[in-house]
């Protein structure tokens, strides 16, 4: 009876799916190494303070500077005589003293005073730094007797002021009846 015991467990295990090497869990093989074919371990290269490159630096533009110096009033010196609603050919010496190059968007604007007949924005002369030109408004006297200034000054592509404000100063004399 022993040895039917023993056949129904071995038929009771093989039944159960029990296959040596076949429902084992999987292991880890190392891989085998092929005599004369050896293996070599590459590492990176360290890095050491010379071998390093230089980091890209940003480049960007250069800022450039607006400045513009009176240098003399060419027509019209300040207190001269002017008769009521006469014409006024005033022209200023001035000098780009600055590094910017001007163009069409630089503008000149009247900063304080009567406009004079003149318009209240006029263009600046398209100017490279270190160029002396001479800027030109016409006026017009005002018809009122007194000391009139009209005073004017540069202004960049930003809307921001800058350089010398100058100016024309002319004394109107009405006739007396």
């Amino acid at each position: 009876m022993r040895t039917l015991a023993l056949l129904i467990l071995g038929w009771v295990a093989g039944c159960s799916g029990f296959l040596p090497g076949v429902n084992e869990p999987a292991s880890f093989i190392p891989p085998t190494i092929v005599p004369g074919q050896g293996f070599t371990v590459k590492t990176a290269p360290t890095a050491t303070a010379t071998s390093l490159p230089e980091p890209a630096r940003p480049t960007s533009t250069p800022v450039c500077t607006d400045i513009l110096s009176f240098l003399e009033d060419v027509t019209i010196q300040d207190g001269t005589a002017a008769q009521p609603g006469g014409l006024l050919d005033k022209r200023w010496r001035v000098e780009n003293t600055g590094t910017c190059n001007w163009n069409g968007r630089y503008r000149l604007k009247l900063v304080s005073g009567p406009l004079m007949g003149a318009n209240v924005e006029q263009a600046l002369y398209p100017a490279r730094g270190g160029t002396q030109f001479e800027i030109r408004i016409i006026f017009h006297a005002p018809q009122e007797a007194g000391i009139h200034r009209s005073a004017w000054q540069a202004y960049n592509p930003e809307g921001e002021a800058f350089g010398d404000p100058f100016y024309i100063e002319v004394i109107v004399e009405v006739p007396a009846p």
